[in-house]
């Protein structure tokens, strides 16, 4: 299956080099794509991989789904699967992407997401998010799990997540005008045209934030312009 891992990047810091580790070490090797948002520090691409290409955007031109899209535009032309990560996401073993694309082995699923564990730092609520939303057992999910998980159902998250190409191009690509939730916009259109969402649980990343009382604040509140912005979502 041939895969390209697109990542954006903005002032990185030290955690870029553990992010490069964890990829230099996968068994399973992908091409890939660092659209980075004009970095003045942290920012090494001379540490990428063999291959690899670097796309520099200015910092007022990024936005969640609009630079995912932009990537899609450069990514080489056999690419079957994209995979998307986040520059605080640390692959968690060496057959993390490998496993992550066995997912679609199954022609029905057309994205897949890997399991988030808490950074060794992290407080007790980001770890406890992290446990709620990433259970430790691998499933399948379509359409016809709505009526027992709700807006549960398109969970998904960019931090780590693949889609196959061909049906992420047919919803439309990434939508450009949302605030956050660019990837279960994503998921619920897939979903609704009969396509099928993976999760893999022995895929993994370290990923998450230790909130102040503000920042979990304006989580939630972007999370509500969100949800009242894309009411077909709810």
């Amino acid at each position: 299956m041939t895969a390209c891992l697109i990542v954006p990047t903005r002032n990185p810091g030290p955690i870029w080099t553990k992010w490069l580790s964890g990829l230099h070490v996968q068994r399973h090797f992908v091409r890939g794509l660092v659209v980075d948002s004009a970095s003045t520090e942290g920012m090494d691409a001379s540490c990428l991989p063999h291959g690899w290409r670097l796309l520099t955007i200015k910092v007022d031109d990024f936005s969640h789904g609009g630079t995912r899209n932009l990537a899609l535009e450069h990514v080489p032309s056999d690419t079957k699967v994209v995979i998307f990560m986040t520059q605080d996401a640390l692959l968690g073993g060496p057959d993390a992407l490998q496993s992550l694309l066995t997912a679609f082995d199954d022609p029905s699923v057309a994205c897949a997401y890997g399991r988030q564990l808490p950074h060794t730092n992290a407080t007790p609520i980001a770890a406890h998010a992290r446990i709620f939303n990433y259970p430790d057992t691998s499933r399948t999910i379509s359409i016809a799990d709505q009526p027992k998980l709700g807006i549960k159902t398109c969970f998904l998250s960019n931090s780590f997540a693949a889609y196959r190409l061909s049906d992420l191009v047919e919803v439309g690509g990434v939508p450009a005008n949302v605030i956050l939730g660019e990837d279960m916009s994503v998921a619920a259109r897939l979903l609704m045209v009969g396509r099928r969402i993976a999760y893999v649980a022995n895929s993994c990343v370290y990923h998450s934030h230790n909130y102040s009382i503000k920042q979990e604040f304006q989580r939630y509140f972007d999370t509500g312009v969100f949800h009242a912005r894309s009411p077909w979502l709810l």
